[in-house]
Parts: C-alpha cells; sequence; structure tokens
C-alpha cells in the first residue's frame, strides 16, 4: 500500500499475503497509539478470536514517540521507544489473532492538524481495501487530544467514501475518559466478559508502558469490572465484564451531522437526567 509515512507498514501474523489479510476484515478498530486498541476494541477482538467468519484488523495512527518511559526504559531516546511500541503492538496481533495490523507511523501533531489530508488518505486507503463491517474509535468525549483528533479523522475517512462503501456501524469507545456517564438509553454495552486471559495477554505486552510507569493492564481490567457491577443498580452481574460505548453511525450515514453538536447532544441529555432527578426528589 502506497501510505504517506515511508516506515509504515501492514504485518499480518499468519504470514498471508497483505491484501488477502486485509481483504478478511470483518472488524476494525482506528486507534491513535499503540495498546489503545487492547484498551477500547477488545469487543471487536473477542468477537473475532477463533471464527473463520469474522477477522479483525487492528489501525495504529501514531508512531508512539511521546510515552511515558521509566525503569528500564527511562533512557530511551524516541527512536527507540518507537521501535519498542512497534514490536508490542505486533505481539498483541499475534496473541490476538488479528487478521492484520497496521502501523501509520505519524507524529502526533499531523494527527491533530486538521488542514493535512495525509491521515484521512491512509485510513481512506485501509477502509476502501478491508470494507470493514464494523470500525471501532476514539471517543468524541475523550480528554486526549490526540485520541479526539484520530476519531474525527476516521469520521472523514469514512465520509470521503461512496455511502454504499462505508461500514455499518461506527463506534466510540472508552480510554482517557469512561463513558459511565452518559444515560443508559445513550449507551452502547459490550459484553467482554469472556477470554479474560486473553485480555489480560493482550494489555501485558506492552511492557514498555506498564514498567514505565502505567498500570493499563489493571486499570483496562479493573474498568471492565466497575462497569459490570454499577451499570444496574437493582440486579446482580450478568457479566464479568463491560465496556460502554457510543453509536457513531448516523454520523456516517448523514454527512451533513456536525460532529460537535452530536457528541453535545449526549453531554445535554446527561446534564437533563441529572436535573431530572434533582427536581424529583428535592
Amino acid at each position: 500500500m502506497d501510505f504517506k509515512i515511508d516506515s509504515a507498514t501492514v504485518y499480518v501474523p499468519d504470514g498471508s499475503s497483505v491484501d488477502d489479510a486485509v481483504a478478511r476484515t470483518t472488524h476494525m478498530a482506528i486507534s491513535a497509539h499503540q495498546d489503545d486498541i487492547e484498551i477500547m476494541a477488545y469487543h471487536g477482538v473477542v468477537e473475532c478470536f477463533g471464527r473463520d467468519d469474522r477477522a479483525f484488523m487492528g489501525v495504529v495512527v501514531t508512531n508512539g514517540s511521546g510515552s511515558p518511559r521509566d525503569d528500564l526504559y527511562a533512557d530511551y531516546t524516541d527512536e527507540q521507544m518507537q521501535k519498542v511500541r512497534r514490536v508490542e503492538q505486533m505481539k498483541a496481533a499475534f496473541v490476538g489473532e488479528y487478521c492484520a495490523q497496521a502501523l501509520l507511523d505519524f507524529p502526533s501533531g499531523a494527527v491533530k492538524d486538521a488542514k493535512s489530508t495525509d491521515v484521512v488518505d491512509d485510513i481512506t486507503q485501509l477502509l476502501i481495501a478491508a470494507k470493514p463491517k464494523i470500525v471501532y474509535t476514539h471517543n468524541l468525549a475523550d480528554k486526549h487530544d490526540t485520541h479526539v483528533s484520530v476519531a474525527l479523522r476516521v469520521i472523514s475517512a469514512i465520509r470521503a467514501l461512496p455511502k454504499d462503501a462505508r461500514p455499518e456501524k461506527l463506534y466510540s469507545c472508552e480510554v482517557w475518559r469512561n463513558l459511565d456517564w452518559t444515560i443508559d438509553n445513550d449507551k452502547v454495552i459490550f459484553d467482554v466478559g469472556a477470554h479474560e486471559n486473553l485480555a489480560a495477554a493482550l494489555l501485558g505486552v506492552f511492557d514498555s508502558q506498564i514498567c514505565g510507569g502505567k498500570r493499563y493492564d489493571l486499570a483496562a481490567l479493573g474498568r471492565r469490572r466497575a462497569n459490570a457491577t454499577f451499570f444496574a443498580s437493582h440486579g446482580v452481574d450478568d457479566s464479568e465484564g463491560l465496556t460502554f460505548g457510543l453509536d457513531l453511525t448516523p454520523l456516517i450515514q448523514d454527512d451533513s451531522i456536525d460532529p460537535l453538536n452530536y457528541i453535545t447532544g449526549y453531554i445535554d441529555r446527561f446534564a437533563a437526567e441529572v436535573k431530572d432527578r434533582l427536581v424529583k426528589f428535592a
């Protein structure tokens, strides 16, 4: 594929050709950083794991150069960290049996530059080749600038496709801000309680982040268990783990919908629910 960054690549865990591997895709996650996919889109991974009729592809947009580092990695340069994080993401793709893993290698600044079309062009190219039915990406209410930027670029890339070539569903997912604050009717609820060993293994391969001072493995698994327990106040737990998403599909069905107005609608409905409850019992 003709990517904008020379070092960009597509890794295929089973050794088949890139074209064949990408064409098998049914579920695709497009994330900002290495390990975001394993945190936010485990639902897609487990939906496809061990299945012949489904295949999961990961896409990481940035090169991971700005990540925090400590311990073994304390003195690593940005270039060394990029190499480590690339290998870690490929390890996750192998463990999770992804059909393919794209590493686009953009610096974060390029992703946040709304005037550049490079990121959108690369994502569009992958979408055309893969034709995924379901796409997972970041949450528009996330508090990480690069995450929100990636979500916006994904929307633009899908909108660049003819409507009959677009995914059936686009979901935004939790990483740097939970989605438990949304009203229950607005939540997309993903049951991710299956294969806890696989979930732990996928998160555990990112040693540069865990050893480097961020226990994403414990935090992500803990959040899933907390979501399952605190989702319903008047009932026993139905799952060992839940993640929450927002359905962004209307944004890829109707190009006139402004993403800003769309996400603020969720915030407004949350504010109205809080107000109504307080008024009811005051």
